[in-house]
């Protein structure tokens, strides 16, 4: 084979592997800013979208900031989540940004799209309701009052109002839904991958939903809360990530089978009861994740520190794959002896401690 057909074949290789990675458009995390693109240019110069995430951006230029802060979201949570993990959510400097763990069909792709739809509907609500985007803001659909009333129909507790600005969580999912889920819906005959995609992108989204919660703020004379203001808030998205992350943890392993006309997932086992919408499904078995693999995006364990104490995953035993560990001495600069002086600061005195560090061999 002549140098130019192996650099052809190397470029199809790793085109292929560029456009089955439908979760690319996280690499819009790496920009510092999208203020400046316009409906006429900018779009297509963007790594990592697919062409009809191309479209959406020229229809809705205004939001691809939130886009792109909801890129960052996603990578600081998955990575906070899985800290202690063998796959510690690292990613690369280059598209596909998590290699090709985030393109097979595992428990940590699972994860990866299922976290990304959710912190795209998070940002976008955020900044709807901040008054940054036009087309979008406070939900106001959610009007009205209303008093509380016991069984004798006397009234009990203070009486509520609908008010201030309810976050327009449906404007948020909607985006999400036409923006991540694009790709995944133009090839939904294909094999069981799209409907995997699919619906983690919309157990993600759920997640949001799930969480959300109603906040008051109470008038009345002296604080007697006689009545309230209500809003409607999504939760921190730290709540989110762990939820998902609960779900990472029992995910259903599934397989695509016809059922009448339509392909769905379905448990492998059929002694599994079959999951929910707010489940996360995954079609293969994760990899160990315990030697360096450059390039599946795979960076090992060697040189983590892990917990030797720990039998979780963070401990020693299980982080380092059994090959066992280094131990050094390292000293901790901290803050101690703090002190309240009046009035109104703490001072403290900065100490060095003296600790024992493991590493991964």
């Amino acid at each position: 084979m002549t140098p130019d057909c192996v650099l052809k074949s190397l470029l199809m290789i790793i085109l292929a592997l560029f456009s089955a990675n439908a979760s690319n458009w996280l690499y819009l995390a790496k920009l510092s800013s999208l203020g400046s693109i316009t409906e006429e240019e900018g779009c297509e110069r963007l790594k990592g979208l697919i062409q009809r995430q191309v479209q959406v951006c020229r229809a809705s230029v205004e939001v691809m900031d939130s886009v792109r802060r909801g890129a960052q979201l996603a990578i600081q949570e998955c990575q906070h989540q899985f800290r202690h993990r063998r796959w510690n959510c690292s990613t690369l400097d280059t598209p596909p940004l998590f290699g090709r763990v985030a393109s097979q069909g595992t428990r940590e792709a699972a994860f990866v799209y299922a976290v990304s739809a959710a912190s795209l509907a998070y940002s976008v609500t955020r900044a709807c309701s901040s008054g940054e985007l036009e087309r979008c803001g406070c939900d106001r659909s959610v009007q009205g009052g209303a008093g509380t009333e016991g069984e004798d129909g006397v009234h009990q507790g203070p009486r509520f109002q609908w008010a201030g600005c309810s976050d327009n969580v449906a404007y948020g999912v909607a985006f999400s839904a036409s923006f991540a889920d694009v790709r995944e819906r133009s090839r939904r005959s294909a094999a069981g991958r799209a409907l995997m995609n699919l619906h983690n992108n919309e157990a993600g989204r759920n997640a949001v939903l799930s969480l959300m919660r109603v906040e008051c703020k109470c008038h009345g004379v002296s604080g007697s809360c006689e009545v309230r203001t209500c809003w409607r808030a999504m939760p921190p998205f730290r709540a989110v990530g762990v939820l998902l992350k609960e779900k990472f943890d029992g995910a259903t392993e599934v397989e695509p089978r016809r059922i009448g006309s339509a392909r769905a997932l379905v448990p492998r086992n059929p002694q599994f009861k079959p999951h929910t919408p707010e489940d996360l499904v995954y079609l293969e078995p994760s990899l160990d994740f315990c030697e360096r693999d450059a390039g599946s995006g795979v960076l090992g364990t060697e040189g983590r520190a892990c917990n030797l104490t720990s039998k979780a995953v963070d401990g020693c035993q299980l982080l380092c794959c059994g090959r066992g560990f280094h131990s050094r001495q390292a000293q901790l600069l901290e803050r101690c002896g703090c002190k309240f002086h009046w009035c109104c600061y703490v001072r403290c005195r900065q100490c060095l401690r003296r600790v024992e560090v493991h590493t991964c061999r």
